[in-house]
């Protein structure tokens, strides 16, 4: 996916969102970090794994290893791919820092799905953005039922 390229809705199962929404809460004060499990390729996240923000920071996060290592365990056995990754921001807009858009700079990231989730209000803000070729576009995004 290189710059300009047009992506769908990003479409969320109901529970991977709430667990997202659960997860970034429970962080604080720090930002929290996960991973999204969906079919390569794909703009469907069907299961978020939660990780530990290896950085332990408010302001920044890091997925480590221990955190790769519990996506394949939970998404192998499903036949679903990491295809993106979800943090929190506690006191910001729920938009790409110049940290987050340094760190998707890597051809491996290339059509990965950043979530990002706003704590700076009452209410959590959730919202979708590809950060190919150091561009910020923002995926619409849709929550949909479980798939049985």
């Amino acid at each position: 996916m290189g710059t300009g390229t047009v992506r769908g809705v990003l479409r969320i199962a109901r529970t991977a969102h709430l667990a997202m929404l659960d997860h970034a809460v429970t962080g604080l004060p720090d930002e929290a970090c996960g991973l999204l499990g969906g079919r390569y390729g794909s703009d469907h996240v069907e299961v978020f794994v939660p990780v530990r923000n290896a950085d332990e920071s408010a302001k920044t996060y890091a997925v480590g290893p221990d955190g790769f290592l519990a996506a394949d365990r939970t998404l192998g056995p499903l036949g679903l791919d990491v295809i993106g990754v979800m943090h929190s921001h506690t006191h910001t807009d729920p938009y790409p820092s110049p940290t987050d858009v340094d760190a998707a700079d890597s051809p491996l990231l290339v059509g990965w799905h950043y979530v990002i989730v706003s704590l700076r209000d009452t209410a959590p803000m959730l919202r979708s953005w590809i950060l190919d070729d150091r561009t910020i576009v923002e995926t619409p995004v849709e929550i949909v039922a479980d798939r049985d």
